[in-house]
């Protein structure tokens, strides 16, 4: 009865940890990597499907010139194209031309 119990405890166990595993890789499916090349504070970061009707990647206090960050689509855009428009909003209100990347590409990264 004992090594019934502790096998069920170790599939559970197992389960558990496979779970956690597929959500922390699914997660990882959909981020990039944007990179400030320019000399001015990049203070939002900002996508659209369309070109019309724009949301926004919450970036904190900005990405600084020179500086690489990592960010992580939020899961309310699964159902999304991949396919999204990406432009960069500058701290001296400039922005940068819409570009377009599919953002399902693994590795992906941005230059602005």
């Amino acid at each position: 009865m004992n090594g019934v119990r502790t096998s069920l405890v170790a599939i559970s166990f197992s389960l558990m940890c496979s779970g956690l595993t597929f959500t922390a890789a699914h997660a990882e499916e959909y981020s990039f990597k944007a990179t400030n090349s320019t000399n001015t504070a990049i203070i939002k970061i900002l996508v659209s499907e369309n070109k019309r009707k724009w949301g926004y990647f919450d970036i904190g206090r900005g990405i600084k010139p020179g500086a690489t960050t990592k960010l992580v689509w939020d899961q309310s855009t699964n159902s999304e194209n991949c396919t999204q428009w990406v432009k960069a909003v500058f701290a001296d209100d400039s922005e940068s031309e819409p570009a377009k990347f599919d953002f399902c590409e693994s590795g992906l990264e941005i230059e602005f």
